[in-house]
């Protein structure tokens, strides 16, 4: 593909033009780099009608976040974005502070609540700490947690149909949006890949992004759990801005500058 021809490079649901936001131009630089795995200063200055100086702070901007790796000229998808790790290997990494934070999130939840799930592996940590609630009815698109939720009395899963991912063990299409547009959440819980005071909460994979901002627009509150290890970093893309959060739950060993940054926004942070 030419990727110097505009109209091929650019995927139709971008919006383009010198009125966006930087954060908001960034981001769709983001997914240009991840559907053609490499862009030009000069094409992306012509699309986003902004100079060439704009466009190559952005690429360094991507690169400070692992998304980028700048070349003359221009820049490619970093190796660590384009390959996403599986669902087995992600749940083995930082393991003792997913049980803290699981524990911690299970214990916000009240028994007759419907809460949500994402398929995120500190969500599946959160499992074992719901067996004891009672008439709790538990929304998720994540099979290895409905499947360790099902022969548990008092709780009740809901699974939004759609198409199945191997590298989440997910579930994810616009099936599942219908589904979560009829159901009353009263709280819902997601993990993410980043999480930054300015880009919120982040996904590397679109479909799941849709699905998990399905999720968030239905919640009445919205509860993030990510350790240590997500802050600071930025994936594909935005799923759930920083103002839509009631409480973020974490470890130890998040960085307390962030920490406080994002309490001055009014948002709790709990350290499990």
């Amino acid at each position: 593909m030419n990727i110097e021809n505009e109209k091929s490079y650019v995927p139709d649901a971008l919006a383009t033009g010198s009125s966006l936001f930087t954060n908001e131009r960034r981001q769709q630089i983001a997914h240009i780099l991840g559907e053609q795995q490499r862009v030009t200063v000069p094409a992306l200055s012509q699309l986003f009608s902004v100079s060439e100086v704009t466009i190559r702070k952005d690429l360094a901007w991507l690169e400070t976040h692992h998304i980028a790796v700048r070349t003359h000229g221009g820049a490619v998808l970093a190796t660590s974005h384009s390959m996403e790790m599986g669902f087995d290997t992600r749940e083995k990494l930082q393991h003792n502070e997913k049980e803290r934070i699981g524990a911690t999130a299970a214990s916000c939840v009240l028994d007759g609540e419907t809460i949500a799930l994402d398929a995120s592996t500190t969500a599946l940590a959160m499992t074992q700490y719901l067996k004891a609630k009672r008439e709790l009815t538990v929304v998720t698109n994540g099979l290895r947690i409905g499947m360790e939720l099902i022969n548990t009395p008092g709780v009740s899963v809901l699974i939004p149909g759609g198409m199945l991912r191997q590298e989440s063990f997910s579930l994810i299409g616009t099936w599942g949006k219908s589904v979560l547009q009829q159901v009353h959440i009263s709280k819902a819980f997601v993990g993410a890949r980043g999480f930054s005071p300015t880009e919120g909460l982040t996904d590397v994979n679109g479909e799941e992004v849709e699905l998990k901002r399905a999720i968030v627009e239905a919640a009445k509150e919205v509860i993030a759990i990510v350790d240590h290890s997500k802050w600071g970093h930025l994936a594909f893309a935005t799923f759930c801005p920083l103002e839509r959060l009631k409480l973020v739950i974490t470890d130890a060993k998040a960085p307390p500058e962030m920490v406080e940054q994002v309490r001055s926004k009014g948002i709790e942070v709990w350290i499990a």
